[in-house]
């Protein structure tokens, strides 16, 4: 095992004395191609490019003598050091920090950054960060090769967000470039880059004035509770949208940071809202022009971000991007039937008979989701005489994908 491991963080200036002190004393370095090409390496030293962090962690545990691990930024965050530091491996670090990437993205662009969500982009998450710049209107993006600002773009289709594009931090051939998401794609971006993904209306608690106290979004914002009472979409709801069932839905489809959710018949757009309210990106699709003329008011004025589609379904879902998780709403088993078909990991829908619920219960269990149903029954009261107010019946089922991950 070596017998000493620093991990530098390297941001374009020059190296802090602490940092030459032990490039100095290693017999073993490890860094990407511009890292071992500083002069500060010694000639004599081993050298390691870093592919794979765990090989080179390997080779690390294995060697026997002094090692360091140059990496661009702050190496902590989101950085060498958490795989460094897997108990596989067995190595003890110290680490010379440096600015983190994201703090410089931010600091170029004259922006704070306490407000913002930061993601990492590479191929096997890019999707769930693409949900991440839907959902919010502040997101740091560290991209990589095949995950950087064109496909960020390129899977933003529908969405307008601007791009504050940062290439290549800290060195000569440092360019911070401006460009609405859908011109992206039109260009060829350098790596390593960071991408501010900014866009859409602000939600309540982030102008500074009640935040502040927490990084990132501010989970206090925006009125208490996860199922909000009718007055709170100005308007009366229909018998899809109740507060118990839609609380049930969210119960069941569990949106979350990352996914993307599918409210389709959005009607007021209660459920959908509530969704993104968890951190979900919703895409709210309703035939009805009024609907969606609503579900956007009542968006803006809780201060969510929805994309909002008109159309028919199921035709309407053909070009949609794949969902996480799917309301159906409106349209009844046609429509669950062509939304099966897209494999969402969750299906939530109600119906107002037994023979419906039984009908689109078969057909998501024969293409392979586990089916719950249940019969909620709701009554409302008027407590200055406790009298009946309001009844509601619904057959609520929920499919889920037993072979994936929820």
């Amino acid at each position: 095992m070596a017998d000493r491991v620093t991990v530098i963080g390297w941001d374009g200036s020059p190296l802090t004395d602490a940092a030459r002190a032990a490039l100095g004393a290693a017999t073993l370095v490890a860094g990407a191609a511009h890292h071992l090409a500083l002069p500060e390496v010694p000639a004599r030293a081993e050298r390691i490019r870093l592919g794979s962090v765990a090989l080179a962690a390997r080779r690390i545990a294995g060697h026997r003598g002094t090692a360091v691990v140059l990496a661009d930024g702050d190496p902590g965050y989101f950085g060498v050091v958490k795989t460094l530091r897997a108990p596989e491996f067995g190595l003890e670090v110290e680490v010379v920090p440096a600015v983190s990437s994201v703090a410089a993205a931010f600091a170029r662009a004259g922006m704070p950054w306490d407000d913002a969500q930061v993601v990492v982009a590479h191929r096997r998450t890019l999707r769930r960060a693409v949900n991440v710049c839907r959902a919010h209107t502040k997101v740091a993006v560290l991209t990589s090769p095949g995950a950087g600002p064109a496909e960020l773009g390129l899977l933003l289709e529908g969405v307008h967000r601007s791009f504050v594009i940062c290439e290549e931090l800290g060195t000569e051939r440092e360019r911070v470039t401006i460009v609405s998401s859908d011109k992206a794609a039109d260009h060829t971006w350098r790596d390593p880059n960071v991408v501010i993904v900014l866009g859409g209306p602000a939600g309540p608690g982030t102008s500074g004035e009640t935040g502040g106290w927490i990084a990132g979004r501010d989970p206090s914002a925006g009125p208490r509770g996860w199922s909000l009472p009718s007055e709170a979409y100005g308007a009366r709801l229909d018998e899809g949208e109740t507060q118990p069932l839609r609380a049930s839905q969210l119960a069941r489809l569990g949106p979350r940071v990352g996914d993307l959710v599918w409210d389709i018949g959005c009607g007021s757009g209660a459920f959908a809202i509530e969704a993104a309210r968890a951190g979900a990106a919703v895409i709210a699709v309703d035939s009805d022009r009024a609907a969606c003329a609503r579900t956007d008011a009542a968006a803006r004025r809780l201060g969510v971000q929805l994309q909002i589609v008109h159309g028919t379904a199921p035709h309407i879902l053909e070009n949609l991007p794949e969902p996480d998780v799917v309301r159906v709403g409106g349209g009844g088993a046609a429509v669950v039937s062509a939304v099966v078909d897209r494999r969402p990991q969750r299906i939530v829908t109600h119906a107002g008979t037994r023979d419906t619920a039984e009908l689109i219960g078969r057909d998501l269990t024969e293409h392979g989701y586990g089916v719950e149903c249940a019969l909620l029954q709701s009554v409302e009261l008027d407590t200055r005489a406790w009298t009946e107010k309001e009844r509601s019946v619904a057959f609520l089922l929920s499919g889920v994908l037993p072979r994936r991950s929820a």
